[in-house]
């Protein structure tokens, strides 16, 4: 990738880390479902208000190409991040959802022979998924715990974004603001009537703190975010753009010690480090970086 797009996926996964913290605020007093409803709600709004104002055209043909990127990359995994974040960490929900780039790489590579996985990308598959055990292995001597359900339904979102990854190669040529709106408008129509079915969210009295959340998690984190999140796809492709992931998590557990004063056990920083030694060899600038030692 050039400079500019290391310094767009470096401000992207400052974003993406506060979300974290947004959605630990939110789901204090709000269900995942009325969560993720108002998020894509708003930021859909916002985005086909900024796609009009950039004369963006919407190809609205494609509606199902921009239903499933939006069951994959928006209603799917904010619903599993959301319940998850019911009951473990902001912090270890964001180490967690590192592990997209895994899960992008075997999909991808499940898709067709195009992306193939050499012994450096297998490598770093197994160090990564080394470290999704070492994160939930300590947790299962309670059984299938809510701790462990939490952690599974994050785990679930990763690979749902995995496969976002495989259909965002699908609008190379469309502006993202438009690509961005399209996808958020059916992740409202996907998401608003359950959330109204079974959540009765008119029926909750959330405080000024879950409203705020939810307002920054919808223009900040989603909003703006995706515009940006799609000219990654669209300048480095998805697998690139998937190593924001990589980023995320050390803002996420700042943002979570200092404003929700989580705490996270020895498990959490060992599985991350396995996660990002996997991710460092998938990616492979870092390895090709280290000259051999001349011995005299």
């Amino acid at each position: 990738m050039r400079a500019a797009d290391w310094m767009t996926l470096g401000g992207l996964s400052v974003i993406w880390g506060g979300s974290f913290l947004f959605i630990g605020i939110a789901v204090k007093e709000l269900p995942a479902l009325t969560l993720v409803g108002s998020r894509v709600l708003i930021a859909a709004l916002l985005l086909l208000a900024a796609a009009r104002l950039m004369r963006a055209a919407i190809p609205w043909g494609r509606w199902r190409d921009f239903a499933l990127m939006a069951l994959f990359g928006n209603a799917l995994p904010f619903t599993l991040i959301s319940w998850g974040q019911h009951h473990i960490p902001s912090g270890l929900a964001s180490i967690l959802n590192a592990t997209t780039p895994l899960m992008t790489v075997l999909v991808l590579r499940l898709a067709g022979p195009r992306d193939p996985i050499g012994p450096a990308r297998l490598g770093g598959l197994i160090l990564g998924f080394l470290g999704v055990c070492v994160l939930i292995a300590p947790k299962l001597s309670g059984g299938l715990s809510g701790s462990v359900a939490g952690g599974i339904a994050v785990l679930l979102a990763a690979l749902c974004y995995g496969l976002q990854g495989l259909w965002s190669r699908r609008f190379g040529s469309v502006e993202p603001v438009a690509t961005a709106a399209g996808t958020l408008s059916f992740a409202t129509l996907e998401i608003v009537p359950l959330a109204l079915l079974l959540d009765r969210p008119w029926s909750l009295a959330p405080g000024p703190a879950s409203v705020g959340a939810v307002l920054a998690l919808a223009s900040l984190c989603t909003a703006f975010a995706y515009l940006l999140f799609y000219r990654i796809i669209r300048q480095a492709g998805p697998t690139n753009a998937s190593l924001v992931t990589f980023l995320v998590p050390p803002s996420a557990i700042l943002m979570g010690t200092l404003i929700l004063h989580e705490r996270l056990d020895w498990a959490a920083f060992a599985g991350m480090a396995l996660i990002f030694a996997g991710l460092a060899v998938i990616d492979g600038r870092l390895l090709r970086r280290i000259r051999p030692i001349q011995v005299a």
